[in-house]
């Protein structure tokens, strides 16, 4: 059995696989070694492990995550081998080779992320070659999840959509403008905070506004990232919750930009297990 996870910074999908089939799946908070410690990823990882049958044979375990750069990506080896021993095989990588593995397997193209973050490269069929730094939701991540929630709320309290709207979105979200200030400002993860509005945006893309915005968060995506790779001879493919639920919208944006989107997927878990049982 290997287990394969993809890690973002808003949960952790752990699969479980035997013989190229999902056995057990599971789904944990996620893992970013940017905000949180050893200990707190040992204890994450324990808690995920504790809920196998402890004679399950693991022979290698391929953890895919958010913030798993060459310089932080030892950290959560070392978490995870410290639950397992040296007897399991352990390999860590960021999300963004998972997402160009599970895009493209072995051949090359532009693999991008939209999720609660963003990020994108230039994938040659073995190795990241280009990079555009994400930066994170303050500074980049654009077309992501936090930024769309940023804009949408920011938008929101200075009374952009008016005044019905926004008591719509505090009385359906059980939210008032002091908590909106408090969970992004002094309580931690406000990128999560800000992604998980999005099912109410999604919900109200009909109206112009709310339309617009998304639309514009995914332009600054394609002209700040995907237009600094040559990407004229190569395919270009997304993953990620925000681009599956928005797709309409970032095929809409593409075209524009006079490309054509390879593929959109929810999810890197299945081209992962194709990879990773070849």
């Amino acid at each position: 059995m290997i287990v394969i996870a993809d890690s973002g910074s808003t949960k952790t999908e752990w699969c479980f696989v035997e013989n190229g089939t999902i056995s057990e799946r599971i789904i944990s908070k996620g893992i970013n070694p940017y905000f949180e410690n050893e200990d707190d990823i040992i204890s994450e990882v324990k808690s995920v492990f504790e809920k196998i049958d402890s004679e399950s044979k693991i022979s290698a375990i391929y953890f895919y995550g958010a913030g798993c750069t060459p310089e932080k990506s030892n950290a959560v080896k070392y978490a995870i081998s410290n639950v397992f021993g040296r007897e399991t095989s352990i390999e860590v990588y960021s999300d963004l080779l998972g997402a160009a593995r599970a895009l493209f397997n072995k051949e090359s193209g532009i693999a991008c992320i939209l999720g609660t973050g963003s990020n994108s490269c230039y994938y040659n069929g073995e190795i990241i070659e280009k990079n555009v730094s994400p930066l994170g939701f303050i500074l980049g991540d654009e077309g992501s999840g936090a930024v769309i929630g940023k804009y949408f709320i920011g938008s929101l309290l200075k009374n952009q959509f008016g005044e019905d709207f926004k008591r719509s979105f505090l009385s359906e979200c059980n939210l008032s403008n002091e908590e909106i200030i408090d969970r992004v400002y002094k309580k931690p993860f406000p990128n999560r905070f800000l992604a998980s509005l999005s099912p109410f945006i999604s919900k109200h893309l009909s109206d112009e506004r709310v339309y617009s915005l998304v639309l514009n968060c995914f332009k600054d995506f394609f002209k700040r990232n995907v237009m600094q790779y040559d990407y004229t001879n190569l395919k270009v493919a997304f993953i990620g919750s925000v681009a599956f639920y928005y797709k309409e919208i970032l095929i809409e944006v593409a075209k524009e930009f006079d490309i054509t989107i390879d593929k959109i997927e929810a999810s890197p878990i299945d081209g992962l297990i194709e990879f990773h049982n070849q």
